[in-house]
């Protein structure tokens, strides 16, 4: 257990069972923390560990330094689930990187969210967010690790309201219960989320036209007109055709179609880094 972080001792007001975790979900490694810098921290520890039973499951009831892409902060609701999971790349039958990773894992999620809130219309939104009418209602990071693994670090308001965030920031936000009036159990949506993941990981190794199929249905920007910030600084516009069967964004720009398998549709510059929101 890294420095600073503690497993929670009193029964948060949302609990978690791990018996339940284990036989609904299943989770064969789970930690539940009070409080942690980043679930993602204690994930790469699990993961460099060679005996970890996986999958592996972090959960953390309060994450104060919560991060997103491109050293953008992420900020959430005290209580909503905070939680990285760690699996064998292999034995989730291979299929991925970025970032068909990253899709695969906001398609099981926004999948899961409707499934147990119908009234919710959830989309994905490339490479890494699940919103709701434009606002952000999850984030994730996939990411690799060593012996073969990786790393999902998925963020979810599924408790508190917008009105909470920092200044500004509340505006681009989504939580369950300013969307449908009640909260949504972690370990509920948990126990939704992680098989259809596994699932899909393993039906994209037998079908390179699964992640698509999925995808398309839950898209949050085919048809729109999109920019797309590159790590060189280049920007790249052109309306957005959706993606291809390895999860590139396809943009038909002035210089023809394009295939992006990495780039962000948020300037860098606007990212929230901590603070008051501009």
């Amino acid at each position: 257990m890294p420095p600073g972080a503690t497993f929670a001792v009193a029964m948060p007001p949302d609990p978690i069972d791990p018996a339940v975790l284990r036989t609904q979900g299943g989770i064969a490694t789970f930690e539940h923390l009070a409080e942690a810098a980043s679930t993602m921290d204690r994930a790469r520890d699990l993961a460099a560990a060679p005996a970890t039973p996986l999958p592996a499951l972090v959960v953390a009831d309060r994450q104060t330094s919560g991060r997103g892409r491109q050293g953008a902060r992420w900020w959430q609701p005290e209580g909503s689930l905070a939680t990285s999971l760690v699996l064998d790349a292999a034995a989730s039958g291979g299929a991925g990187g970025s970032p068909a990773w990253s899709l695969a894992c906001g398609v099981a999620l926004a999948e899961a969210i409707h499934a147990l809130e119908p009234a919710l219309a959830p989309r994905v939104r490339w490479p890494n967010d699940v919103e709701v009418a434009g606002a952000k209602l999850a984030g994730i990071i996939a990411e690799t690790a060593p012996r073969g693994r990786v790393i999902f670090g998925v963020g979810v308001n599924t408790t508190g309201s917008a009105a909470a965030a920092p200044a500004g920031l509340g505006r681009r936000i989504a939580t369950v219960p300013d969307l449908v009036g009640r909260p949504l159990p972690r370990q509920t949506l948990l126990c939704a989320f992680v098989p259809r993941l596994l699932d899909l990981l393993l039906g994209m190794a037998a079908d390179d036209g699964l992640l698509l199929a999925r995808y398309r249905p839950l898209c949050a920007l085919a048809g729109t007109f999109v920019t797309v910030h590159r790590g060189d600084g280049a920007r790249v516009s052109g309306p957005c055709l959706g993606i291809d069967r390895r999860g590139a964004l396809v943009i038909d720009t002035v210089a023809g179609r394009l295939h992006l398998e990495s780039g962000s549709l948020s300037d860098p510059a606007a990212a929230w880094r901590g603070g008051d929101a501009g």
